[in-house]
């Protein structure tokens, strides 16, 4: 089962503030243990809101909304891909992760859809030549 472990931004992440060496260190070490465990697919940190847009859609108008968005709590700062047996162990992980921010802050887990989630059918088999394109290419 694939996870994501979504880091949420706080003010200072918004406002750019980049993390001490001491928690770049950290989170290296952390990232280390779950590369060793062969648990690790991607991670990364994203850029303030302020670098970024949005897409709204209303049937077929799409509209531009450019950063900064003001929900922080909203908002994602990081994020790590893992893949682990269960939700529980995708938790355990997510605890071990050393405090992503000054203060508090909050790490959500969400497990991906798989294909095998979804009804057999001309959309998903679709998506099963898209994945053999893209692991191809990797």
């Amino acid at each position: 089962m694939r996870f994501m472990l979504i880091v949420k931004a706080s003010a200072d992440s918004e406002a750019g503030v980049m993390p001490s060496e001491e928690r770049l260190l950290a989170m290296g070490r952390f990232n280390e243990e779950m590369v060793k465990a062969g648990i690790m697919l991607d991670g990364a940190g994203l850029q303030p809101s302020s670098q970024a847009a949005r897409i709204k859609f209303s049937g077929d108008t799409r509209t531009v909304v450019d950063g900064p968005f003001a929900e922080t709590k909203e908002l994602i700062a990081g994020y790590w891909v893992i893949q682990v047996q269960s939700l529980q162990e995708a938790i355990e992980w997510a605890k071990r992760c050393p405090n992503p921010m000054d203060g508090e802050s909050e790490i959500e887990v969400r497990q991906f859809f798989e294909l095998e989630d979804f009804a057999e059918g001309e959309g998903i088999e679709q998506h099963r030549r898209v994945d053999e394109v893209l692991k191809q290419q990797q």
